[in-house]
């Protein structure tokens, strides 16, 4: 595979799991994706969500940085509208002080949650809308060239934590590519506008200090079984797992409830969701993402194992690693 391929961690919460469990994991495979080859990690914020434990990046990055060695942490991503630019700067500028050469700080502009969680981050729709502005906001204090007068993020200044914009729209692509900055869609849960957005950003790319020519991550979902029938399961278990997400409202639907949902309409935006998706075998899974990275025009992708089986979570990265080893990938 000649693309760079690297991991989107959601931090999930499994059934039976706590939140401390899901942590231990992330750190355990962080620790495997650096032996194997993978070249980051990114862990998203999400807020509000009983499964993901992602809330806080920075905290989450900080943990798993300080017992790992070399592999790249990041937020994939921080969605700004939810905080100042400067107390990110300072997060950001502390994490690239403490790892340097280690840190990515991805950005989005969604809420990271529903409109009760919108509420309760104090967020309004004009948050979003500043979110061009505190980009460049943001850029200014990592660089040590603030944008307000009086004003400098310390720690952060001169650190130059590298920023990625992250979206699954034209906007995102088109904001990407007028500040020169790496681009990342989000196609392994809002497919879309891929093939739209990515012909539009690297159209319309300007080159920056940054970054002197489009630079495409595009996300994938995968599973990976050395029993194609047990990956297949783990997708449908993944999709009642989304039913739930989206339409359990504080209930747990049963495995019959959820499949019917998923053979109605409503269903059908599950389906959508997981366009890009690998299931298979670890070379059907391969050859998948072979045929994605040229689809996507990606320079990278960043894959997000979906199983819900812990194990086979953990199998399908060593499974797809770049230094893989069919035989020694799943130690």
């Amino acid at each position: 595979m000649s693309v760079e391929l690297s991991i989107l961690d959601l931090a999930q919460v499994g059934p039976g799991e706590t939140v401390r469990d899901s942590f231990v994991a992330s750190v355990d495979m962080a620790q495997r994706a650096e032996r194997w080859g993978f070249r980051r990690i990114w862990y998203a914020e999400h807020h509000n969500m009983s499964s993901i434990a992602s809330a806080a990046p920075a905290v989450l990055i900080a943990h798993v940085a300080a017992h790992t060695e070399s592999i790249r942490l990041g937020a994939g991503g921080v969605m700004l509208p939810n905080h100042s630019p400067l107390a990110i700067a300072e997060q950001f500028g502390t994490l690239a002080e403490l790892y340097p050469g280690r840190i990515d700080l991805g950005l989005g502009r969604a809420p990271g949650g529903d409109q009760q969680t919108f509420a309760a981050l104090r967020r309004t729709m004009a948050s979003a809308d500043r979110f061009p502005s505190d980009v460049l906001e943001l850029q200014g204090y990592l660089r040590g060239q603030s944008r307000v007068e009086g004003v400098a993020a310390t720690p952060g200044a001169g650190t130059d934590v590298p920023l990625y914009i992250l979206g699954s729209s034209l906007f995102g692509a088109q904001l990407a590519a007028a500040l020169g900055l790496p681009y990342a869609f989000a196609s392994h849960f809002a497919p879309q506008a891929l093939e739209e957005a990515v012909a539009v950003y690297r159209r319309e790319f300007q080159p920056s200090e940054q970054l002197e020519s489009p630079y495409v991550i595009a996300g994938v979902c995968a599973i990976a079984d050395d029993d194609e029938a047990v990956a297949q399961e783990q997708l449908r278990k993944a999709k009642r797992h989304r039913v739930n997400a989206l339409f359990g409202r504080g209930r747990k639907f049963t495995d019959e409830e959820a499949d019917m949902i998923l053979d109605m309409p409503q269903g059908r935006q599950i389906d959508s969701m997981m366009t890009y998706a690998g299931v298979g075998t670890p070379t059907q899974v391969i050859d998948y993402l072979d045929w994605f990275a040229g689809h996507a025009q990606a320079d990278e992708l960043i894959v997000a194992s979906i199983a819900p089986d812990r194990d086979i979570w953990r199998n399908t990265l060593g499974h797809i690693a770049p230094a893989r080893s069919l035989s020694t990938a799943t130690d």
